[in-house]
């Protein structure tokens, strides 16, 4: 039976293609959700920093590019909750709406984001809410899901950036 070399046998130059692949991967998953973007930005960062001996980037560079990863996984874990329960939301119908929108990631991206929106709107008007209280909560659920994408996006192309340029430079 083959045997794979162990991951510090593989050549510098492997591991910086890993590196880049991560950090791409980070950027394209930030528009589709449940891909953990932050999480694949950062280990394209650490993997890049083991690559080159833990020398590029320098230790201010690489803080700042962690940091701004660290950023973009506190905003992919977060934002949903954070959303729905500032239009109103109750704990129960985050929950709930959360692995509605898991469910109906089957259908793609649109299908999550309706499928969380719509089970907020639902949920609300079920326990009693006003109609219009009810699309409240769904409606600032959805532009939170949104406007995660979108600084996600941000964050991660901009880790990529970064690192393009210590490579570069």
């Amino acid at each position: 039976m083959m045997q794979l070399p162990a991951i510090d046998a593989l050549p510098a130059d492997v591991l910086v293609i890993v590196a880049f692949v991560l950090l791409l991967a980070g950027v394209v998953g930030s528009v589709a959700p449940v891909v953990p973007s932050g999480v694949l930005s950062l280990a394209g960062v650490l993997v890049y920093w083991w690559a080159s001996g833990f020398s590029e980037p320098n230790l201010f560079i690489l803080s700042g590019v962690l940091f701004v990863a660290l950023l973009a996984v506190a905003v992919d874990w977060l934002s949903g909750a954070v959303s729905a329960k500032a239009g109103g939301a109750s704990t129960r119908t985050v929950v709930i709406a959360t692995l509605v929108g898991l469910v109906g990631l089957t259908f793609g991206p649109v299908g999550f984001l309706v499928g969380t929106a719509g089970t907020v709107f639902l949920l609300e008007l079920a326990d009693g809410g006003e109609f219009e209280e009810s699309a409240r909560a769904a409606g600032v659920t959805l532009v939170g899901m949104v406007t995660s994408s979108v600084m996600q996006v941000l964050l991660t192309a901009g880790v990529l950036v970064a690192m393009v340029g210590v490579y570069v430079l």
